[in-house]
C-alpha cells in the first residue's frame, strides 16, 4: 500500500481511538489526526501543515459552514421555529396521528434550517413527543418516531456532514456545491415521503386516534400570529430560483450578466445569509436593542462556533494533506486491483458507513471514511454527485443507530420511554429502509438530477 494509504488508516484509527476511548471531542481528535497525516510527509511536515491550513482557510465551503451555525443560533433566538410548528399543528394535528406528522414534517423543517440530529430531536420532540403519547401511541414507538425523524438534521441540505464532503480536496474537484446541494435535497425529500408512509402504517398497525382539539390552535390564529415565520424559506428559495433553472438560463444569456457572473454566485454562502437577515426582520422584537444586549448576543454565540469550526478546519486540511501524500492515486490502484461489481461495492459502502455511523456521529464517520467511500463507489462506476449523495444518505442513519446516538436517548427521555426498547424498530423501521433508499439512489434507480 502506498504511503497515502497508510496514513488515512492511522488518521482514522486515531479518530475512532481519541473519541471512543479517549472519550474526547471529535474537533480534539481531528487536530490530532491533521498531525499525525503531516508526519507522514517527514522532511516536508511543515510544508504539509502550511498547505493544510491554507486549503481549509481559503475554503469557501468553511465559510459558508460558519454562517449555518450563525444562522441557527439567529432562528433559535428569535424562535421562528416554534411559530413553524405551531402552524403544522393547526395543518396537521387533527389527523389520526397528527402529531407524529407534525414532527416528521417539523423535523424536515429544522433539516433544511440547522442540520442538527439532536438539535433537531429536542427542538420538534420536546412538542410532539408528549402529544404522541397522549394520542395513545406508546412511550417506545412515540421515542422511537422522534429519534427516526431526527436523522433528517443530516438528511437534508445544509449539514456538517454536507460541508465536510465538499471540503475534501478530490470531492469538491468533480462535484459543485450547488449541484450537491439540490441532489442532497430531492433525496432528502425522499426520506420525509417514506416517514410520512411509515406514520400511516403505524396510525393504522396501531390504532391511533386524533389528539385531542385543545391542544390545536385554529389555523387562522397560527398564521396570524406566526405567517411572517414562514418566509425564512424566502431564504433558501431565492437562490436557488436564481441560479437553477430558467430564470437563471435568462440571466446567463444576458449580455450584462453573463455565465461568469451567474457561476460566481454559491449557493450555500447566500442562503444562510438571506435566512439570517429575514430571521433577524421577523424577530426583530426578540433581538437586543442595545450595544450591551448585542455584545451579549453574539457572545452566547461564540460557545457554538468552536466545536464545529475546529473539526471542519482540521478535517479540510487533513484532507488536503492526504491528498499531498498521494491519497487519491493510491486509492484508485488499490480500488482497480479489486475486482468486485459496482452493487455489491454500494453495498459493501453502505453497511461500512452505517457501522461506523452507529458509535461516532455523522461527522465523525464522514470525516474518517467519506473519502475513502467516495473513491471506491466512483472506482466501481458510480457518478461522483450520486456517490456523494448516497454516502451522505448512508451517513444520515447515525440518528436512528444504537447504541450510541444522542437522539435516541433525547427522544426517550421526551416520551419517558426506555432507551434499549426502540434499538430493533429503529434498525428496522429507520436504518435499513434509508440504507436502502441510498442504495437506489448510487444506482441511479432514483433520480436526484436536475
Amino acid at each position: 500500500m502506498g504511503l497515502g494509504i497508510w496514513a488515512l488508516l492511522v488518521f482514522i484509527g486515531l479518530i475512532v481511538f481519541w473519541n471512543l476511548v479517549l472519550k474526547r471531542n471529535i474537533a480534539e481528535a481531528m487536530l490530532a489526526g491533521f498531525i499525525a497525516t503531516s508526519l507522514f510527509g517527514g522532511t516536508e511536515f511543515f510544508n504539509l501543515i502550511w498547505s493544510g491550513l491554507l486549503f481549509a482557510g481559503t475554503n469557501d465551503v468553511l465559510y459558508a459552514s460558519v454562517a449555518f451555525v450563525f444562522m441557527a443560533y439567529v432562528i433559535d433566538h428569535t424562535a421562528i421555529i416554534a411559530s413553524l410548528v405551531k402552524i403544522l399543528n393547526s395543518l396537521l394535528g387533527r389527523l389520526p396521528g397528527g402529531a407524529a406528522y407534525v414532527d416528521t414534517i417539523a423535523s424536515a423543517v429544522m433539516g433544511t434550517l440547522a442540520g442538527s440530529n439532536s438539535g433537531n430531536t429536542a427542538t420538534t420532540g420536546s412538542i410532539t413527543a408528549p402529544w404522541m403519547v397522549q394520542s395513545n401511541f406508546t412511550r417506545e414507538r412515540a421515542a422511537t418516531i422522534v429519534a427516526g425523524n431526527g436523522g433528517l438534521g443530516a438528511a437534508l441540505p445544509p449539514s456538517a456532514s454536507m460541508f465536510i464532503m465538499l471540503g475534501f480536496a478530490p470531492i469538491a474537484a468533480v462535484v459543485s456545491e450547488g449541484d450537491l446541494y439540490v441532489a442532497l435535497f430531492i433525496s432528502g425529500i425522499y426520506q420525509v415521503i417514506y416517514r410520512v408512509f411509515l406514520i400511516m402504517y403505524f396510525v393504522k398497525r396501531d390504532n391511533i386516534k386524533a389528539i385531542s382539539p385543545e391542544f390545536i390552535q385554529p389555523l387562522k390564529e397560527a398564521l396570524s400570529t406566526g405567517w411572517k415565520s414562514t418566509l425564512i424559506f424566502l431564504g433558501a428559495l431565492i437562490p436557488i430560483v436564481v441560479t437553477i433553472g430558467p430564470l437563471a438560463e435568462s440571466f446567463m444569456a444576458n449580455p450584462n450578466i453573463g455565465e461568469g457572473a451567474m457561476d460566481s454566485i454559491s449557493l450555500i454562502t447566500w442562503i444562510p445569509i438571506l435566512i439570517i437577515l429575514i430571521s433577524m426582520m421577523v424577530g426583530w422584537t426578540r433581538l437586543p436593542k442595545t450595544a450591551a444586549g448585542w455584545s451579549d448576543f453574539l457572545n452566547k454565540a461564540i460557545p457554538r462556533f468552536s466545536t464545529i469550526g475546529a473539526l471542519l478546519v482540521f478535517a479540510y486540511a487533513s484532507s488536503q494533506v492526504l491528498t499531498d501524500l498521494g491519497l487519491p492515486e493510491d486509492l484508485t490502484t488499490v480500488m482497480e486491483s479489486i475486482s468486485i461489481s459496482k452493487w455489491l461495492m454500494v453495498l459493501f459502502i453502505s453497511l461500512l458507513v452505517a457501522l461506523v455511523a452507529g458509535p461516532l456521529s455523522s461527522t465523525a464517520t464522514l470525516t474518517a471514511i467519506g473519502m475513502v467511500a467516495f473513491a471506491a463507489m466512483v472506482s466501481a462506476g458510480v457518478d461522483p454527485l450520486l456517490a456523494v449523495v448516497a454516502i451522505l444518505v448512508f451517513a444520515s442513519t447515525e440518528g436512528a443507530s444504537p447504541p450510541a446516538s444522542g437522539s435516541i436517548f433525547i427522544a426517550a427521555s421526551l416520551a419517558g420511554a426506555s432507551p434499549e426498547k426502540t434499538f430493533v424498530p429503529l434498525v428496522l423501521y429507520y436504518v435499513v429502509p434509508i440504507l436502502l433508499i441510498g442504495y437506489l439512489i448510487a444506482m441511479g434507480f432514483l433520480p436526484v438530477l436536475t
